[in-house]
């Protein structure tokens, strides 16, 4: 039976924080880490076999280690981000056939969207999570041009594949030298299709001081429902 693992990325540098908090990923929002809350919906969702927690250095994974979900693995993240998929992709078991990659500066994924993407994925063998853009967007080069946004989606994460592709698409990505923004920009250099799950809830990602609070907002609004 093919077995599925989670990658978690902890790792990134937070400059965009202006040391508001000294780790996004740590941060303490609405009684417990950051890290706590995609760890707990991970579990929660039953969805992984194995996870890859990727950390950024030695304190940090000593922090980690205290709430990884088990069984786990923890790896040193690289340069730029797609280094830390490639190391955490190396470091998984030989039987698993497929992977969540997410970028644990979005603590609100619920358990119920990683279960339908792992429906999906198997099915598949590529889906993203991803809302629809509701903003007028406009491309500027020598003019401006009104770009169709109702065939515009933002990406999030969680961002599932079947291992094999994920493997090929960074392969590819690397042999081109070509730094990627997510996961799915490596698969789609295979021309494999990708699956689109709409997303209802809010899932944003800690990026800006400001978004420390919205998200805190956000996790005691669901808290009390």
């Amino acid at each position: 039976m093919s077995r599925t693992a989670a990658i978690l990325l902890a790792a990134g540098s937070g400059r965009r924080m202006q040391g508001a908090v000294a780790d996004k990923v740590l941060a303490p929002l609405a009684g417990r880490p950051v890290f706590a809350h995609t760890a707990a919906a991970f579990m929660a969702s039953g969805v992984a076999d194995f996870y890859a927690v990727v950390y950024r250095d030695q304190r940090q994974m000593l922090e980690l280690a205290a709430t990884a979900p088990t069984p786990s693995v923890l790896v040193r993240g690289g340069r730029e981000r797609q280094d830390s998929v490639m190391n955490a992709l190396a470091a998984l078991p030989d039987d698993i056939a497929f992977v969540f990659i997410h970028d644990c500066a979005r603590p609100l994924i619920r358990p119920e969207e990683l279960k339908e993407l792992h429906r999906i994925v198997r099915r598949q063998r590529a889906v993203v999570l991803a809302h629809r853009v509701t903003d007028t967007i406009k491309e500027k080069t020598t003019r401006l041009r009104t770009l169709d946004r109702s065939r515009l989606w933002a990406m999030e994460t969680p961002q599932v594949f079947a291992r094999d592709l994920i493997i090929r698409g960074y392969a590819r990505a690397e042999a081109r030298g070509l730094r990627v923004t997510d996961d799915a920009a490596a698969v789609e250099l295979l021309g494999t299709p990708i699956v689109l799950l709409e997303n209802f809830h809010p899932n944003p990602k800690l990026t800006t001081p400001a978004d420390l609070a919205y998200v805190e907002f956000l996790l005691r609004s669901r808290a009390a429902t």
